[in-house]
């Protein structure tokens, strides 16, 4: 599931820094260079590189088959090994019972349980199979975006690595209101003004997007767009606190108009992620909307029509899933947009006693 067909999960990233002129040679010859390599004879923990997005055996990418109008579509495979602590425990037990036998030592020194631990450790790595992980990844190359189709801190670090390496490219996290430079030498400016937290302004937005979702029956209306429909459904996640002292209320239903859910924000609970049906120019998406970091989770596509099976209108599918994902991405964008312009002006006092009269 992913990029051609069922939901999607995905984070999205900026990149930082100048494509060279002679991009398509020199992306051809780098994702090459730093395909995956089978591991799994060897006593490496792990191992990844870059593979085809629909075949995560071809690593050799022939006629430039990752390149889908302005897109660069390829996946990630990380490989991983992992040893069950019990089986290695037994192991290094046997293996230092063993050493005693053979030599007559009465005891082993710290040295030599060490050495004996690392070489049975390595032997059980080269022994072991191990787990792969497929990683879709769509780079808009005009726009310096790219997705990724999973929602892990741990693998989007992995990819700055490998797309470093890689590409001599750096990566950070798309936040609307956090606009990184797109040269590294540059000082980030502060997009938010004093007083607004980066920490808090992406459940600021929902708790305000809920709230708006109600006032008109969801019809929100959007600058040069017209009106956009937005509705909260099932599922409502409402937080207070930090680490482990956070305190967390889920609401879930047919619809998220729930009392414990406003109940819960009139005690001081934000909204850190929600189950939204956003529609505009007839057509509808629904997907699962995490404030903090601008990510979106199962998210279902309208239905495209079913065409044969020619390589030329899978192509096509696949390019339209992706222009309704960047539609849907440029619908929350922009309704953060119009949250912002009212947060950071005078209005905002008065926006905030109407969302209190709302709440009462």
């Amino acid at each position: 599931m992913g990029f051609r067909k069922g939901a999607l999960t995905f984070s999205r990233y900026r990149l930082i820094g100048d494509l060279p002129d002679h991009f398509p040679a020199f992306f051809d010859e780098r994702i090459r260079k730093n395909a995956f390599q089978n591991v799994w004879r060897t006593s490496d923990e792990k191992a990844m590189g870059w593979t085809a997005l629909d075949d995560p055996l071809d690593t050799d990418f022939p006629y430039a088959s990752y390149a889908q109008g302005r897109y660069q579509l390829f996946s990630m495979r990380i490989d991983r090994k992992a040893l069950a602590p019990a089986l290695l425990r037994l192991r290094v037990l046997e293996a230092e019972r063993k050493q005693l036998a053979d030599t007559g030592q009465k005891r082993l020194y710290r040295e030599q349980r060490e050495a004996i631990r690392e070489a049975v450790r390595l032997d059980l790595l080269g022994k072991s199979l191990p787990t792969p992980s497929l990683f879709e990844i769509c780079w808009s190359v005009p726009d310096h975006t790219l997705i990724l189709g999973s929602l892990s801190d741990k693998v989007f670090e992995e990819l700055q690595e490998l797309f470093r390496d890689s590409f001599q490219i750096a990566l950070c996290p798309y936040l609307p209101w956090d606009q990184q430079p797109r040269d590294p030498q540059q000082i980030p400016e502060p997009s938010l003004p004093a007083g607004v937290d980066p920490l808090s302004i992406g459940r600021e937005f929902l708790t305000w997007l809920w709230f708006k979702s109600e006032e008109r029956s969801g019809k929100i209306q959007l600058p040069n767009l017209g009106e956009v429909e937005v509705l909260f459904v099932r599922r409502l996640v409402l937080e207070s606190g930090d680490g482990e002292y956070a305190e967390q209320v889920v609401c879930q239903g047919m619809h998220a108009d729930l009392k414990e859910g406003k109940e819960a924000l009139r005690q001081g609970k934000k909204i850190t992620a929600a189950r939204l049906r956003v529609a505009h120019d007839k057509t509808e998406w629904e997907f699962t909307f995490k404030a903090d970091r601008f990510h979106f989770q199962s998210m279902k596509l309208p239905t495209l029509p079913e065409g044969d099976e020619e390589e030329t209108d899978r192509e096509g599918q696949l390019l339209e899933r992706i222009y309704l994902i960047e539609k849907v991405t440029g619908l929350m964008d922009q309704l953060f947009g119009t949250f912002m312009t009212i947060r950071l002006s005078g209005d905002w006092a008065h926006e905030q006693g109407r969302m209190e009269k709302w709440l009462r």
